[in-house]
């Protein structure tokens, strides 16, 4: 097998281990199985590391059921590669080529060189981070619930936040800390780390200096931050309006609100505020921020933010008169563009699909379109978030669902050679012609 072929098994087998787990009595809360299916969507979920749930993590779910869920959250966003990695390393085995290429597929790293040590390096700063995280928050809340009780609470979110996978332990999310700065900003820190990727984090690690970041880097804390602020500068200015989201909040709060909104469609899956009581024009902005999604090489999903950079840079490059793609005085090759296309076409015409098939399967009215849209585009990009269509799904619209947030965490291109048998190179040259465009 190949290593995208691999890649594709392995988290189809890790899924339905933490489907048998958690479909199991023991994984209740109420001693009672949650049934396969419901058992099936709560590990892709998780696996994919999505958010998307059709039975409440915290009330549904005994204490090993959500361990169950953390250890896949865990897995599905550290990669078992890595992990496997670090056990290898630990029992003194050697890595061979077949796995350094599993690995670099798995990181989405650009060279085949210094894999084992990225892995290395992946597993500290995820446990630092986690670790940390932990702590600040177990702080924040033993006043509430007691030590324990508060450090498992802690845990559980930190795992979540970091790998951008949005479960939650309360049924409205992170609603009752909208105005609360110490827990707002641990998640945002933990879930924007986690979007950045392994790559930019450790790049910025080590060479501390923005002259020698790498290109792929430069690009993706530029472009973060400039959605990150047009989405808070157009969150704020809309919700201002809106007395159901907005209207019981100070300015403070309301600026603590829009920032967090801002960023958990990146892949987060995390809300502070209702989504399905948002503005419509709000609602859609969330769409496009989920779609956008985080960079590669992270714990986000969507087609990248990286992958919309290159084609607005393309786009902008035509507009000029062509010449070379570049950013930051580098060039950025002819086959990158063609890939970001490639990603995003399929993307969106797989989203806009999913979106049809929901519509017949809920059977939804037209004004509900939105939020058929919404959920399709969050399963996709693995978000998680949801204007509340996620527990009223048929069994039809669960598997559809199901299938939508696999195939979304495996990405367009890892799906395209998984299938690929090998690579079709053209023996004929044809002759050029021209297609009017536009």
């Amino acid at each position: 097998m190949s290593p995208p072929q691999l890649i594709t098994a392995v988290f189809f087998c890790l899924i339905a281990i933490g489907a048998i787990l958690l479909s199991m009595p023991f994984s209740s809360s109420n001693g009672e199985s949650v049934g396969f299916l419901n058992a099936l969507f709560t590990s892709v979920s998780a696996v994919c590391v999505n958010g998307l749930i059709v039975l409440d993590t915290g009330s549904a779910f005994s204490v090993p059921g959500q361990v169950i869920i953390m250890i896949l959250i865990q897995i599905g966003g550290l990669g078992f590669m890595t992990l496997g990695v670090m056990v290898a390393i630990l029992l003194g085995k050697k890595i061979g080529l077949k796995q350094r290429l599993i690995i670099q597929q798995t990181t989405q790293s650009t060279s085949a060189r210094g894999l084992v040590r990225l892995s290395l390096y992946m597993v500290l700063i995820v446990f630092s981070f986690e670790s940390i995280a932990t702590l600040v928050l177990t702080l924040r809340w033993e006043s509430e619930m007691g030590l324990g009780k508060a450090a498992y609470y802690a845990l559980f979110h930190s795992i979540s936040a970091f790998n951008n996978a949005g479960f939650a332990l309360w049924p409205d999310g992170l609603s009752r800390y909208v105005g609360d700065p110490t827990v707002n900003v641990t998640i945002l820190i933990l879930f924007i780390v986690g979007g950045l990727g392994y790559i930019v984090v450790i790049d910025i690690l080590r060479k501390r200096s923005w002259r020698k970041l790498s290109l792929h880097s430069k690009i993706v804390i530029v472009s973060t931050f400039t959605l990150f602020l047009i989405g808070f500068l157009l969150l704020f200015l809309l919700e201002s309006w809106n007395s159901a989201t907005y209207g019981h909040l100070s300015v403070g709060e309301r600026l603590l609100a829009s920032a967090f909104q801002s960023m958990t469609p990146r892949s987060a899956g995390f809300n502070t505020l209702d989504i399905g009581s948002m503005l419509a024009v709000s609602q859609f902005i969330l769409i496009i921020l989920m779609f956008i999604g985080a960079a590669s090489g992270g714990t986000g999903g969507g087609v990248k933010i990286n992958t919309i950079v290159v084609l607005i840079l393309a786009t902008i490059n035509t507009f000029r008169g062509g010449g070379q793609v570049h950013a930051f005085n580098r060039k950025i090759s002819q086959d990158a563009v063609m890939r970001a296309l490639a990603v995003v076409i399929s993307s969106l015409t797989f989203v806009l699909f999913i979106t049809i098939l929901l519509t017949i399967t809920e059977d939804m009215l037209e004004d509900h379109f939105l939020e058929v849209l919404f959920e399709a585009t969050s399963a996709f990009s693995t978000t998680g978030l949801s204007m509340g269509l996620t527990g009223d799904l048929s069994t039809a619209g669960k598997i559809i669902i199901t299938i939508t947030m696999y195939l979304g965490r495996l990405g367009p291109l890892t799906l395209a050679y998984a299938l690929a048998q090998k690579k079709q190179t053209s023996k004929i040259g044809y002759p050029e012609d021209h297609v009017l465009i536009g």
